[in-house]
């Protein structure tokens, strides 16, 4: 319950703060002889000329309600002119926010925001909608469960395999340790974590390396697995320090990575814009700005468009909307390149190509910044 009231205040949260982001334009009115309430200039119609604030200030609890439902809803009426271009034409509407045309549409920053803020409320709500995610998520709990067990059971087995390898030990001495290590075993077989292993076969495990799997997620665990059993070195003490306290407590390394996607969302915007220029080098007619309208208008559709798969991933029409969302991502970038740089259909054809694998590209780049952060925070 907690959780859904949460999501549902960073809903309003998103609301508000694309609100903040985007003053109110336009007004009806005119206010002859009155004077703005914020600077005190004369006011000529609606809002002030000189400071933008509106001339009526209301102050019932009717307002509260309005600007609430206003802020998040209309984004003072640009939703409506903005969200049909960003859907269908999203080309025209990137070519005619950077060529001025600024006050009809919603900010590539402000809808960038609230997409981020919508992205983190519905999976809040809803959640990530299983697949690989969810099936790393119970290995992680799993591995946590299990962590603190094997690791006490791994530091007695090399405790006894450092007796064992002392010269001249006595012929019953050695019977009890081997003894002892039986026990150890099946105590770990019994309890369901994986057989300690001798600092022989753990170095034998380290020159064959894991075993490679079809199943990403299944690979990803063993892969994990493999490193947590095998105590592999790097050789660097802060990532092994690292990647200690992470395959110790994997779970809480998955929370991190989700609460770090949320807050540094924003990075996969300089992160993409390199490659934009890529696309364009050493243009006149393109400059950073405008590849970073593009960006930011490319990064908040396809966030709005994972929002809405998710959603209809809770019905039974979820593995249409994510096929035909697979296949309007690419087209949608297809038409938003034609559009804002004038492209012909095969040049913009080609740079679709090229953008598909930058955004691979980005989105690792991401992925890696965020798994640092996890381990490392």
């Amino acid at each position: 319950m907690s959780g859904d009231i949460e999501a549902i205040g960073a809903a309003v949260t998103a609301g508000l703060a694309g609100h903040a982001v985007e003053p109110r334009h336009g007004g009806d009115a005119a206010h002859g002889g009155a004077r703005c309430l914020n600077c005190g200039t004369s006011l000529a119609g609606s809002h002030c000329h000189h400071c933008g604030q509106k001339a009526d200030i209301h102050r019932s609890f009717g307002a509260i309600g309005h600007d609430l439902v206003h802020a998040i809803f209309h984004f003072e009426g640009k939703i409506w002119n903005t969200l049909p271009l960003l859907v269908w034409r999203p080309g025209d509407l990137t070519r005619r926010y950077i060529h001025g045309e600024r006050a009809r549409f919603i900010s590539p920053l402000a809808l960038f925001l609230f997409a981020v803020f919508l992205t983190y409320a519905v999976l809040a709500m809803v959640g990530s909608g299983g697949g690989v995610g969810e099936e790393l998520s119970k290995a992680a709990a799993e591995q946590t469960r299990t962590a603190a067990i094997k690791d006490s059971m791994q530091q007695e087995v090399d405790r006894i395999d450092a007796e064992l390898a002392k010269p001249g030990l006595a012929a019953g001495s050695r019977r009890e340790l081997e003894t002892e290590r039986d026990v150890l075993q099946k105590s770990a077989d019994y309890l369901g974590v994986a057989r300690s292993r001798s600092k022989t076969e753990r170095a034998a495990d380290r020159a064959a390396g894991p075993p490679v799997l079809d199943d990403p997620a299944a690979q990803i665990k063993t892969s994990a697995d493999f490193i947590s059993q095998n105590k592999y070195d790097t050789g660097v003490a802060f990532i092994d320090h690292g990647l200690a306290k992470a395959f110790a407590n994997p779970a809480l390394v998955l929370y991190k990575l989700q609460a770090n996607a949320y807050k540094f969302a924003w990075a996969l915007i300089p992160l993409s814009l390199p490659f934009m220029w890529l696309l364009y080098p050493f243009s006149r007619r393109f400059h950073t700005y405008d590849h970073f309208v593009f960006v930011t208008y490319s990064i908040s559709f396809m966030l709005l468009l994972f929002v809405v798969v998710r959603l209809f991933n809770l019905t039974l029409l979820g593995e249409i909307a994510t096929f035909c969302a697979m296949l309007y991502a690419p087209f949608h970038m297809y038409r938003q390149i034609r559009g804002a740089y004038r492209a012909s259909w095969f040049g913009a054809l080609a740079r679709t190509t090229l953008l598909l694998f930058f955004s691979l590209f980005a989105v690792i780049t991401f992925m890696l910044l965020l798994l640092a952060l996890g381990v490392m925070g």
